[in-house]
């Protein structure tokens, strides 16, 4: 058999190999592979290339060596789910950073890291002083976590006391011209809904580039030509008021519970009263 030919079914067979024995080992980001692991598949790609390369009789080896390999890091792996000491002692453990805004230097000096790199870090979560930072952490993986103090986080629904509505993830039924019949399903509605619905827009489904029902119920639809349905100006604007009157309501009423005296509360109903005169009206 010639060389090159040789070569060539090795190398095949090393990727098959491979392959599968990554499907044992189960899929990992870089970023997320311990030491061990990462060890692991510095030697699994040297002995690999071996198996592809090395043209003596004993290549053979090669892929026994991959398969102990492969068979000592699944242990480990498995060994590491069952004993917490086994795990902090080949993945590692957290390392604390900040705290209270305040650096920890000699965590810094432990993990090798400068402060510059410490604030290059941070800067890619959005963070930009220190200050700002409750509590940082370095992973086991060398990712850095950073939680930040309670006034310098970002407003959400839950600080206001508003009750969210869920949302669910929408329903793609319609890609490149070509309907979609199980998120049709998922979404409850049918075949005939949606041709309904294009006819509404008087859009051939072909010329339909994605359409996907959103938690409302509403179909949005992009074309192959840059036109979108519903446009702009035409998207339902009640729904948007009815959901802020009924967060003004909700937050009326959390502070009416929470207010200092009953003068307070009293003005607090009496808004809150008004408002609901006012959205009754409207309906």
């Amino acid at each position: 058999m010639p060389d090159w030919l040789e070569v060539i079914l090795r190398t095949l067979v090393a990727i098959v190999v491979l392959f599968f024995m990554t499907k044992i080992l189960g899929k990992r980001q870089l970023s997320q592979l311990s030491l061990f692991e990462y060890i692991t598949g510095i030697s699994i790609g040297n002995l690999a290339a071996y198996v592809s390369l090395d043209l003596d009789n004993l290549w053979f080896l090669g892929l026994v060596s991959i398969a102990v390999w492969v068979a000592v890091s699944a242990s480990m792996e498995f060994w590491t789910i069952k004993n917490r000491r086994v795990k902090n002692f080949v993945d590692g453990k957290g390392t604390v950073l900040i705290k209270d805004g305040q650096l920890i230097r000699g965590n810094l000096k432990k993990e090798k890291l400068t402060v510059d790199e410490l604030l290059s870090q941070l800067r890619q979560k959005d963070v930009f002083a220190i200050a700002d930072v409750e509590f940082a952490v370095m992973e086991s993986s060398g990712v850095i976590n950073a939680m930040l103090k309670k006034e310098h986080q970002p407003l959400t629904g839950d600080m206001l006391g508003w009750k969210m509505s869920s949302e669910q993830p929408p329903q793609t039924v319609i890609m490149d011209g070509i309907m979609l019949d199980g998120p049709l399903g998922i979404a409850g509605y049918s075949k005939e809904w949606l041709d309904y619905q294009l006819d509404q827009y008087k859009v051939n489904m072909e010329n339909v580039l994605i359409a996907q029902i959103d938690t409302d119920g509403q179909l949005n639809i992009k074309t192959a030509d840059g036109k979108t349905y519903p446009e702009d100006q035409k998207v339902r604007p009640q729904k948007k008021i009815q959901q802020l009157t009924h967060q003004l309501e909700l937050e009326l009423e959390r502070l009416g519970q929470f207010a200092r005296n009953d003068s307070d509360r009293l003005q607090y109903e009496a808004a809150l009263n008004k408002v609901r005169s006012m959205s009754k009206s409207k309906l």
